[in-house]
């Protein structure tokens, strides 16, 4: 069945690349071009009643992606809308159901909940819908997984430029991450030459100085960029309230991003010896705004040893007591008794005195 999956998946980006085109979001607009392409015939493609199932359900892995990121909004809607198609439209029975992956149900309330904020509420009735359906099939993976099976070698799926948002780039490659390594490295480099030099040698400055927030501010400047140039060329398209609504949008989701790159991400296992830095938005300095350390607590040992070093200082002439035992005492000498010696003699004899 995987050399159908190719075909496969060139008809629904046509499908997709044709609602993309409408520049709609609204389920009548998919609803023609699904009718357009008669869409539902593809389950057609085999027959024979014993291979019905394992090409349905090989047509809904590969229709399932593009309801999750990283594609736009749009084509998110049309993914779902291209579930709810297949699910309704498939030819066996018991029908079946659309895997999902517990790690990507987090990424479907998400998008349930922007559709919401954004009133499109047929995008919620339709998810809604396959939820009551009980369409959804929840699993640890995404493609199932058998013990013994022979590991095929199998292409990394591409993913369609088309179909991403664009503006999305620049931040996935200067991620927060990225700008915290960049800050320990600087930090480390100008750690380095000041413990070489007492003065600091101007032909030594080889990094411009506030190289982090000047780059991350470049990148929250050109993602505003490419926001307002979204909304501009909407505007001229004249799309209506809908518009307005696509605009808040934006805005709403270019304010997210940038305090997001405000903050700072919990670091990996293998980088916990650094400590973690705090990059400013609005490019101000990066060395002014280092945390003060963490005070760490000193050992019992080592503070009974500062204690007794205070007082030494304090009064000359007394013994510093290095130990926790007792100073053992001067022993006074103690006096020889007399031996008592009996003299059996003397002791019989009482008229002897």
């Amino acid at each position: 069945m995987e050399n159908f999956r190719g075909p496969v998946k060139a008809d629904c980006e046509e499908l997709l690349a044709r609602f993309q085109a409408t520049e709609s979001v609204r389920y009548e607009q998919f609803l023609e071009v699904w009718r357009d392409m008669n869409f539902s015939s593809i389950f057609y493609g085999r027959p024979e009643a014993n291979e019905r199932r394992c090409f349905t359900r090989l047509i809904m892995s590969v229709a399932s992606p593009y309801f999750f990121p990283p594609y736009t909004f749009q084509i998110r809607v049309a993914g779902l809308y291209l579930l709810y198609g297949l699910f309704n439209s498939q030819l066996i029975t018991p029908k079946e159901k659309i895997r999902i992956a517990l790690k990507d149900w987090k990424d479907a309330m998400q998008f349930q909940r922007d559709a919401m904020n954004a009133q499109h509420y047929d995008v919620v009735y339709i998810l809604r819908k396959l939820l009551s359906d009980k369409a959804f099939y929840f699993t640890a993976m995404p493609t199932p997984l058998c013990f013994g099976e022979k590991k095929e070698d199998r292409k990394k799926t591409e993913i369609c430029e088309e179909f991403v948002n664009p503006s999305s780039r620049p931040q996935e490659l200067v991620t927060t991450d990225v700008l915290e390594e960049i800050g320990n490295i600087h930090e480390h480099y100008e750690g380095l030459k000041k413990s070489i030099f007492a003065e600091p040698d101007p032909n030594l400055n080889l990094i411009q100085q506030n190289l982090v927030p000047k780059l991350n501010g470049a990148i929250l400047t050109y993602s505003s960029w490419q926001w307002n140039r979204t909304e501009f060329e909407q505007q001229d398209a004249g799309e209506g309230p809908s518009n307005q609504e696509s605009s808040r949008r934006a805005q709403l989701l270019a304010s997210i991003k940038s305090r997001s790159y405000g903050q700072v991400s919990e670091a990996s296992k293998s980088r916990r010896h650094r400590q973690a830095q705090l990059v400013p938005a609005d490019g101000e300095d990066f060395s002014e705004k280092l945390p003060a350390k963490k005070k760490q607590n000193l050992s019992l040992k080592t503070r009974t040893q500062l204690r007794f070093n205070t007082q030494g200082n304090e009064s000359e002439g007394v013994t510093r007591l290095w130990c926790l035992s007792a100073v053992k005492e001067e022993k006074a000498p103690e006096r020889r008794k007399k031996k008592f010696l009996w003299n059996p003699e003397k002791s019989s004899d009482p008229t002897s005195h």
